[in-house]
């Protein structure tokens, strides 16, 4: 497993919100929704995207930006345009003083916006993301990225646009898989920039020693792991695996190890009906009471809590 797919694997979107927005000037779309991740992707014209005290970036066609929650930001045509639309918990809208937008605004099959015809055209996807593997891609990402058209290559856009005006029999799992499809792509070619600032776990899988040793990691917890038997299998004596992975992940092998054991239990208990027996022997714990000593020790909540609060 590479970088990349250890930071994705988990959650799915499932029913994802995906929305068309087409929109004249002046438009303003100040977005509290508070759900942790939304990708706009800009198919005509151009916008700002605002978030916090951050500056604003502009977008133009082919563009793509994406806001990590659940602080709330403003997508716009004009940064200085004061917001005409609030998007609530629920993908609830309406005016700044409360008035329902829902129906006024509505231009057809997952189409929305103040002219049929606008001169500016947007994607949006929203993913209610929930478990401890979206957190880690969350924690990897700042509040807001763009990723000029030009420094990414993909059909997925104009298939997405394609396809969200459908309304067939299963299109919802069309479009969910189409926009996990897109971002994999955005964010493949965010992390390749060097103002990225990946995580130091993701930068350490192009080392060919720690990354061979963190793929094997992630691809099997549940192997009775040692650092000699992790060196072995990365070809290193046990003393340069660990100089090298502790100095490049920033944690010993074995710790990490721990980390991510739990990491993947805490997503499986929301995303599975699996028992905690279960769960427990799929990364790498004996039998139950193993993983929720270690489970509570590090989390503060035992295994079904957390499955609970899920």
């Amino acid at each position: 497993m590479d970088a990349l797919a250890s930071l994705l694997d988990g959650p799915r979107a499932r029913g994802a919100f995906l929305l068309r927005a087409v929109m004249d000037p002046p438009w303003s779309i100040r977005v509290e929704d508070r759900a942790p991740f939304t990708l706009v992707a800009l198919t005509r014209g151009k916008a700002w995207a605002l978030s916090g005290a951050e500056d604003a970036l502009a977008l133009g066609s082919g563009d793509v930006a994406i806001m990590r929650g659940p602080d709330p930001y403003t997508v716009a045509g004009d940064p200085d345009t004061p917001p005409q639309a609030v998007i609530h918990p629920g993908q609830r809208c309406t005016t700044p003083e409360g008035e329902d937008l829902a129906q006024s605004m509505g231009l057809g099959v997952r189409t929305w916006g103040n002219s049929p015809d606008g001169a500016t055209e947007m994607l949006i996807g929203t993913y209610q993301m929930r478990g401890e593997i979206s957190r880690r891609l969350l924690a990897a990402l700042p509040p807001l990225v763009a990723l000029a058209d030009a420094a990414w290559d993909s059909a997925l856009l104009a298939l997405l646009g394609a396809e969200i005006v459908k309304d067939e029999p299963g299109q919802e799992v069309v479009l969910d898989r189409l926009l996990d499809l897109l971002l994999i792509a955005v964010l493949r070619a965010w992390f390749s920039r060097p103002e990225a600032g990946a995580p130091a776990w993701y930068r350490a899988h192009s080392d060919p020693v720690v990354g061979r040793a963190l793929r094997m990691l992630h691809g099997d917890p549940a192997r009775r792991w040692t650092v000699a038997a992790l060196a072995e299998a990365a070809g290193v004596s046990r003393a340069t695996l660990a100089r090298r992975f502790t100095g490049l992940v920033g944690e010993p092998p074995m710790a990490y190890l721990a980390n991510w054991r739990l990491t993947r239990a805490a997503d499986l208990l929301r995303e599975s009906d699996a028992t905690i027996a279960t769960i427990a022997r799929q990364v790498g714990y004996s039998d139950s009471f193993a993983l929720s000593t270690a489970f509570k020790r590090v989390r503060g909540v035992s295994p079904q809590q957390h499955r609970l609060d899920g």
